[in-house]
């Protein structure tokens, strides 16, 4: 018999349509331009730092505490969000009512308002004498110029990303599948936590991860609201910003450097278990 050649190894070509090589080209060459070489040039700026400075920077108590005060922040936003954004998502798709297209309208407005005039905006309306201030400060709960007010902010730049990418998903389910699940005997609860939420679980993570990564690089609509105190409401992409403007360019660049490391491996396990996920249920997001 013929021994056959082992199979060499080569590009899978995703459709017959021509072009696959320029398209690939054009593509390394705009994320070479766009991430990679910003990425690398602030790599090199840390290096030149030296391991003793760069840990003198990463260890000093405001920056812990800028870095805790930003990454705490997002994730409890994002967790926020993926929560009210299912549910959102789950009105928007399966019922029809007055007013629909004006709400689907209004939850892609974060996406067309400057930051800054969110920022404002929460801030007015949260101030212990705005619209809803007013009545949370009997009470004893502050949101503007504290921590709560961060949240508040990042949820509100935050939830699109997640009712966008739930929605299309949802939108595939059939509805044949809650009511075979309730032919079978399951109540609502066990159709939406053992039916439809593995499902989605690949699409929720998605939204998770892009609600959680735009909430820790926001600048704009949290300086407005969070009061900007050092070791309580000051963020990390704000003391970047004022290391910049005392020219202390080092101290600057190796927070940033921190925080690239720290989203980066945040990110790379979210979308390990998004691929866990996808690979259980079948679903893609």
């Amino acid at each position: 018999m013929k021994a056959h050649s082992p199979t060499r190894w080569r590009f899978k070509r995703p459709s017959v349509i021509p072009g696959f090589g320029m398209a690939l080209g054009l593509t390394l060459t705009w994320l070479t331009l766009l991430i990679l070489i910003p990425l690398s040039g602030l790599a090199v700026r840390s290096s030149a730092l030296g391991w003793e400075k760069f840990w003198s920077i990463a260890f000093d108590q405001r920056v812990l505490n800028a870095l805790r005060i930003s990454f705490g922040s997002a994730f409890i936003a994002a967790i926020v969000n993926a929560v009210f954004g299912i549910i959102l998502a789950w009105v928007l798709v399966r019922y029809r009512f007055p007013g629909k297209r004006i709400i689907d309208a209004m939850v892609d407005l974060p996406f067309a308002l400057p930051t800054a005039v969110a920022g404002i905006a929460l801030a007015a309306l949260y101030a212990p004498n705005g619209w809803v201030g007013q009545f949370l400060t009997p009470l004893g709960i502050k949101v503007a110029f504290t921590p709560a007010g961060i949240v508040v902010a990042l949820i509100f730049v935050g939830l699109p990303f997640v009712v966008r990418t739930v929605q299309p998903v949802m939108e595939e389910i059939d509805k044949e599948v809650e009511e075979a699940a309730a032919t079978l005997g399951a109540n609502r609860l066990q159709t939406i936590f053992r039916v439809l939420l593995p499902g989605l679980a690949p699409a929720v993570l998605t939204g998770f991860a892009l609600a959680f990564a735009r909430g820790v690089g926001e600048y704009g609509s949290v300086i407005f609201i969070a009061g900007n105190l050092p070791f309580k409401s000051e963020i990390a992409p704000l003391l970047i910003i004022i290391k910049l403007e005392e020219y202390n360019y080092a101290a600057a660049t190796g927070i940033a450097a921190i925080m690239l490391v720290i989203s980066f491996a945040l990110l790379l396990v979210i979308n390990l278990i998004q691929s866990w996920s996808r690979r259980r249920y079948g679903y893609g997001a």
